[in-house]
């Protein structure tokens, strides 16, 4: 019950905060510090009154710097038999896979065509910074550390500015609509969560972590779960089949596709790839997982292209990073420069199938608003007319 008040109420603030309602500052604090806000409220909630009767499993946790577990820091790797080395091997693989997969596609959607970007990307230099903390975590005996999905494109989004123009397509025309102008490139966010993250191993902030019902962070899940599910591409293309012809946007990139059962097809093959991964992390054998998302990266290259034209890959399947950012991992596969910029440009100016999809407000305000930045830097990128479909009416 906890856990499905954490999700309404933070559903409700996500809400509030891209609808028309109370002031602009006051939409701003609630979608920014609405679902933070909700922990903290339900964490006290379930202390007080009534409640405090009510037997709440909660956070476990032990003496600060030490581990869970009544055990040293070090694991004692040099009392393992060489069998159990050997043993290890195959699941290192399968871990070495997860991981690749894991940490590259979060570091993609992470830099998606929705974020206009201007730093490099720096996927070598993860991949190497990764394999030193999964040393060090497995010498400590302590999760190992990798990008996570959703998390990683939550974070960029956060660190969008955003701008609300007047939309001049002909479906919306005239409503107020929300687009990215810049994003805050910098490292200071990150290396001030990790060091957060080794506070919580103080003595005070134990107690605190000590407090906070296991359901309420089953809600904070839920709440995650719920947000990736809005601009996951299945659920896009699921949305677009059940939408009527006339008032889906003529700018949506899946309305250039000609054959409707192409748009069915790849989302039952999508549907297919999720039961099979979903199915074997349900048996004793859900460590091979990774396996089967390996698989169909050849069914992506070679099998699909022989079911649907390139112009429907591009518009089902296209790049999820611009250009720019995939000729760090070796470019686009089967698409030339001049596709993947084009594909790369309809991305970003229809939103692509992001964690910025959906937050396009309709929200009437006035363009003589104040025209200021509440995050980031004060400055223009240069001209995107992909990107700006109408005169700037004020910063978000």
């Amino acid at each position: 019950m906890v856990a499905l008040l954490v999700l309404m109420s933070a559903w409700i603030c996500g809400e509030l905060g891209n609808s028309n309602f109370f002031k602009r500052f006051i939409r701003k604090f609630l979608e920014d510090y609405g679902t933070p806000l909700t922990i903290i409220f339900f964490t006290g909630f379930v202390h007080i009154g009534h409640m405090r009767d009510v037997d709440v499993a909660t956070l476990p946790t032990s003496k600060a710097f030490f581990p869970t577990l009544d055990r040293s820091w070090l694991v004692r790797f040099w009392d393992i038999s060489v069998g159990d080395i050997f043993l290890a091997i195959p699941f290192a693989l399968l871990l070495t896979i997860l991981f690749y997969f894991d940490h590259n596609v979060s570091s993609l959607i992470a830099q998606g065509t929705e974020f206009p970007l201007r730093k490099p990307a720096g996927f070598h230099w993860d991949i190497w910074l990764l394999g030193l903390t999964t040393f060090v975590a497995g010498i400590l005996g302590i999760p190992f550390p990798n990008g996570l999905i959703p998390q990683a494109p939550f974070h960029t989004a956060a660190l969008c500015v955003t701008r609300q123009v007047a939309d001049e397509d002909d479906t919306n025309k005239g409503k107020a609509i929300r687009i990215t102008d810049h994003v805050v490139e910098q490292r200071v966010s990150n290396l001030t969560q990790g060091l957060l993250t080794l506070g919580t191993m103080t003595g005070p902030l134990l107690i605190v972590l000590h407090l906070i019902p296991q359901g309420v962070m089953a809600g904070l899940f839920f709440v995650m779960g719920v947000q990736a599910l809005q601009g996951n591409g299945i659920t896009q293309k699921l949305m677009f089949l059940a939408q009527d012809k006339k008032f889906t946007p003529a700018s949506d990139p899946l309305k250039r596709i000609e054959r409707r059962t192409a748009i069915w097809a790849f989302v039952i093959l999508e549907l297919v790839g999720f039961g099979a991964t979903f199915a074997i992390t349900q048996t004793i054998a859900a460590i091979g997982f990774p396996v089967i998302i390996l698989l169909l990266i050849p069914v992506r290259s070679f099998l699909l292209p022989k079911w649907f034209t390139r112009e429907e890959l591009a518009a089902l399947d296209g790049p999820t990073a611009s250009p720019f950012t995939m000729e760090s991992v070796g470019g686009t596969h089967g698409m030339d420069d001049d596709d993947a910029v084009a594909t790369g440009a309809q991305g970003a100016s229809h939103g692509g199938e992001g964690v910025l999809r959906g937050r396009n407000s309709t929200s009437p305000e006035s363009a003589t608003e104040e025209n200021d930045l509440e995050r980031g830097e004060s400055y223009e990128l240069p001209s995107r007319a992909s990107h700006r479909r109408g005169t700037t009416s004020q910063v978000d």
